[in-house]
C-alpha cells in the first residue's frame, strides 16, 4: 500500500486468528531500532560475547552479503515494496531489520531520498506471544529466510524465557511436534557446550538425531564432551563424517568406541577399524535395523495391537522370513 509521506491508513494485522490495529505510513529511519531478540541479530550478538548497541548491530548488519543485495534491489525499487514492521513507543523494528540496514547504508548517500521509511506501525502494548507468532509466520512458516540455527534459536528462547511448552510452539507455527523439539535440543546441546558457531549447526543436528549415535550417548558420560572437543578442533571436518563415520564407530561400541573417546587424532583410525569389520556394509546395515525394529517397544506394541485379520498376515510373513534366515545361515556356516 503506497501512502503519501504526511498521512497514516489505518489497516489491520492478522495475528494468530487475531485482527490487530495497525496504521500504515512513513517514519524518520534514523528514529528507528534494530530488534535484539530477532534471531539473526541474536546470532550475531551471541557469536560475538559481547553486549552490542544500536552502532555495532548496524555495523555487523551492513557487513552481511544479503544487507548488501538488498541496497541494490532497494535502489532499484526506489524504495520498500513491503513495510518494515515496527511497534510504536519505542520504534522498534520486529521484522526488517536487515532492510533498515539497507536504508542506514543508502541514507549515507542521499540523506533526503532514504530518509523516511514505510512502515507498519503495531500498537505498543502488542503482547509478547503475537510478536513470537508474527516473527514465526515471516520467518518459519513464510519465507523460512532464517538459518535452522537462528530458527532453533527463537523457539528455544519462547520455550526457555517465556515457558512455552514445545507441543503450543508447533501448533503456533504449524510445525510437527518431533521437529519442534529437535530444534530446541540442537540449539539446548550448542548452549550446553558453549559453541554458538553457526557454522557447525549441522554438526549438532546429525549428532543428535542419529539413533545409533543416541544409544552409545547413553552408555558413555563422557561422549558429548569428546565428540564437540573433536569437532570444535577440526578432528571431525564435516557434518556428513557425523552422519557416516562417528555412526559406524557408534554401531561398532566396544574397543573401537572406546579408542575415540580415549585418544586424540583417533577419529579417521576408529571408523577405518569399525569399516573393517564390516558395521559400513550396506546388508549388514539393513539387517540391523530390521532387527533393532522387530525388537522395538513400538514393534510390540503395534503386533499387539493389531486386528486378526493383519496379525495372520504378519504371522505369515515372519515364518517366510525365519525359513529365508535359516537357509542363509545353513549357507555361511
Amino acid at each position: 500500500m503506497t501512502v503519501p509521506s504526511d498521512h497514516w491508513v489505518d489497516d489491520f494485522l492478522t495475528i494468530s486468528r487475531r485482527k490487530v490495529p495497525v496504521k500504515v505510513g512513513f517514519l524518520r529511519q534514523n528514529e528507528l531500532k534494530f530488534y535484539p531478540e530477532n534471531p539473526r541479530i541474536y546470532s550475531i550478538i551471541s557469536s560475538d560475547g559481547n553486549i552490542l548497541g544500536q552502532t555495532d548491530i548496524e555495523r555487523k548488519l551492513a557487513d552481511l552479503e544479503h544487507v548488501k543485495r538488498l541496497v541494490h534491489s532497494i535502489r532499484a525499487n526506489g524504495g520498500l515494496i513491503d513495510p518494515l514492521i515496527v511497534r510504536d513507543g519505542d520504534y522498534v523494528v520486529l521484522e526488517g531489520n536487515s532492510r533498515l540496514a539497507a536504508y542506514r547504508i543508502l541514507s549515507r548517500f542521499d540523506a533526503i531520498q532514504w530518509g523516511k521509511v514505510k512502515v507498519m506501525l503495531l500498537p505498543k502494548d502488542i503482547p509478547d506471544e503475537l510478536v513470537f507468532a508474527l516473527l514465526g509466520k515471516y520467518h518459519i512458516i513464510g519465507r523460512k529466510d532464517w538459518a535452522p540455527y537462528e530458527q532453533a534459536g527463537y523457539l528455544y528462547r519462547q520455550h526457555k524465557n517465556y515457558g512455552i511448552d514445545p507441543s503450543e510452539i508447533a501448533k503456533e507455527m504449524g510445525l510437527g511436534p518431533k521437529e519442534v523439539s529437535h530444534l530446541i535440543n540442537v540449539y539446548s546441546f550448542m548452549v550446553k557446550h558453549n559453541d554458538n558457531n553457526v557454522t557447525r549447526w549441522s554438526f549438532y543436528d546429525e549428532y543428535i538425531k542419529s539413533r545409533d549415535i543416541r544409544k552409545a550417548r547413553e552408555g558413555h558420560s563422557d561422549m558429548d564432551r569428546t565428540v564437540v572437543r573433536k569437532i570444535k578442533t577440526g578432528e571431525i571436518r564435516e557434518a556428513i563424517e557425523v552422519r557416516k563415520k562417528l555412526k559406524i564407530i557408534a554401531k561398532a561400541s566396544g574397543s573401537i568406541l572406546n579408542d575415540f573417546l580415549e585418544k586424540e587424532g583417533s577419529f579417521n583410525r576408529s571408523y577405518e577399524r569399525a569399516s573393517a569389520r564390516g558395521y559400513d556394509n550396506e546388508w549388514y546395515n539393513r539387517l540391523h535395523k530390521f532387527r533393532e525394529f522387530l525388537l522395538s517397544d513400538d514393534a510390540r506394541s503395534d503386533f499387539s495391537e493389531m486386528e486378526d485379520g493383519h496379525r495372520k498376515k504378519c504371522v505369515y510373513e515372519l515364518k517366510k522370513i525365519n525359513e529365508a534366515i535359516e537357509k542363509i545361515l545353513k549357507r555361511l556356516k
